[in-house]
């Protein structure tokens, strides 16, 4: 399991529906969404689309909304009441990248006589 790809309650993110039964769940998705380092797919009223990176959100106000900077340019202000379905469709780029895996990959490297450095690796596997 990679734990970059998870939520507080353990889920992985990518790949994922979220479920929409209620206002609170429908915020608790915006909040992930935001949190999700790659690409969501929001259905709003309507039944159209929106693909791109959450980058913004205020759930405290009086309208809740979310900002999204869209796949392929521009961006789109949605209204948490205008959501009716959210996927987080696209690849999370940092998924087994955290601190503690660069780590082991370090020393299994120093362990088998392989350079090992400091440099980072490519976020495109």
């Amino acid at each position: 399991m990679e734990e970059s790809k998870e939520m507080e309650s353990g889920k992985i993110l990518e790949g994922s529906v979220a479920e929409l039964t209620d206002d609170v769940m429908r915020s608790k998705a915006v909040d992930s969404a935001f949190d999700y380092r790659g690409d969501v797919t929001i259905e709003v009223e309507g039944g159209e689309k929106y693909e791109g990176y959450v980058y913004n959100r205020d759930g405290e106000c009086a309208e809740p909304w979310a900002l999204m900077m869209l796949k392929g340019g521009g961006e789109q202000k949605i209204l948490y009441s205008e959501i009716k379905g959210l996927a987080f469709s696209g690849k999370d780029p940092a998924a087994g990248k955290t601190w503690e895996s660069w780590l082991k990959r370090y020393a299994e490297k120093k362990l088998k006589g392989e350079a090992a450095n400091i440099e980072s690796e490519s976020l495109e596997d």
